[in-house]
């Protein structure tokens, strides 16, 4: 059922919403049986999250499809004696728990880490939440936008309402919100390796706004350290290295943009040689001085000209032939007739459906998941009965 066999043997129990549902995801794609118990006659959230529906209105969303491929899909109802004690029995069978709800949901239905470590003393629990186990923003409620804003990640415009096809202030994409899966299943991974080894439980848990904070050591990290730190030589006074057009995206012929990234000396020459422009590399764009400004908008124009007189295609060719750094822009529609997107193993299909694959690539595996699955749809293969407590 699920993408690879990596994880062949290992059974993950999720209770999960939304974006926390991607950890089982990860897991899945590896070739773990991941068991999503989901509230009878709802199923959770993410079902039919996002504007695109498939097949009709009321159909599955992608992220759905994406985060819940290759699970099975229980109907129990937690709030119950016998939905407890069904769930208790799977538990006792799983390597691992996935909690993907406000923290705590688990502990509330008497189902916590200490009635869990009973049922399997070798047990792993990986809570994962928005806003952590403590700290006075335990309990509140969040959403992916925020917490790349709690972190510092992200800019919002508050002078004007959102344009068309902007949430929350800003067009960037939410970070926090997909990297969470990523280190839920690595956690969940550390944790069973552990528990094997030692026969001990353990408890783990991860926060989307501490993933958020952790992305990006230039940011917090710097500000923690604010005290010791010192502006490095050879940087602008703005934060710029100064032959930053060498790194920066520039318009083409055809309407596209190519991103270059040659500020390597190595990268500059070969590119000055290909395009005939010796003259460039005359131009200091090292020292930082009184200069600099004027120095680099020069360049700046020069490459602004000159990459409009070639298509992205001729572009990516002669950064090919002659070793430049970069290349081109896509848009998702774009991506899809790139020729490194088609030539390489990126995209999957089942039951008439096209998704991209696991980033990850196993040699000799190819990577083929079952379609998510419908609510409740292994009920009966899991549990051999209907939905207790439904």
């Amino acid at each position: 059922m699920s993408g690879y066999s990596l994880l062949s043997g290992v059974r993950i129990l999720e209770v999960a919403q939304l974006a926390p549902s991607s950890v089982g995801g990860h897991l899945a794609d590896l070739g773990a049986d991941v068991i999503k118990v989901e509230t009878p006659g709802r199923g959770e959230g993410v079902r039919f999250a996002g504007a695109r529906a498939v097949d009709g209105p009321e159909g599955p969303g992608f992220m759905h499809l994406r985060w819940n491929r290759g699970k099975r899909s229980i109907e129990l109802d937690l709030r119950s004696a016998t939905g407890r004690q069904a769930f208790l029995r799977l538990a006792a069978e799983s390597d691992a728990v996935v909690e993907g709800t406000r923290h705590g949901y688990l502990e509330r239905l008497g189902l916590g880490f200490e009635v869990l470590r009973r049922v399997r003393p070798q047990t792993v629990l990986c809570e994962v939440s928005g806003t952590g186990a403590d700290g006075p923003y335990r309990d509140l409620a969040t959403g992916g936008m925020w917490f790349d804003a709690y972190a510092g990640l992200r800019t919002v415009d508050t002078d004007h309402p959102s344009p068309p096809g902007v949430m929350g202030g800003s067009g960037e994409t939410p970070q926090a919100m997909y990297a969470v899966g990523a280190y839920g299943a690595m956690a969940v991974l550390a944790g069973v390796i552990k528990a094997r080894s030692t026969g001990e439980p353990v408890r783990v848990q991860v926060s989307s706004v501490d993933v958020a904070t952790a992305w990006m050591p230039d940011r917090i990290d710097a500000a923690l350290n604010v005290d010791r730190t010192v502006p490095r030589p050879g940087w602008t006074v703005d934060g710029r290295l100064p032959d930053w057009p060498l790194l920066d995206a520039y318009a083409t012929k055809d309407g596209g943009a190519m991103v270059f990234g040659s500020h390597t000396t190595k990268f500059w020459q070969h590119f000055c040689t290909a395009v005939d422009r010796p003259d460039l590399l005359e131009v200091d764009l090292a020292t930082v001085d009184e200069g600099v400004e004027e120095r680099a908008l020069h360049v700046w124009r020069e490459l602004d000209a000159l990459f409009r007189t070639r298509t992205r295609t001729e572009w990516t060719d002669l950064f090919l032939a002659h070793d430049v750094a970069g290349g081109p822009v896509n848009t998702p529609a774009d991506l899809l007739d790139d020729p490194h997107f088609t030539a390489r193993a990126s995209t999957y299909e089942v039951d008439g459906l096209r998704f991209a694959a696991s980033p990850i690539r196993v040699v000799g595996e190819d990577f083929a998941p079952t379609l998510a699955p419908g609510l409740g749809e292994h009920t009966e293969e899991v549990l051999g009965c209907t939905p207790p407590g439904s």
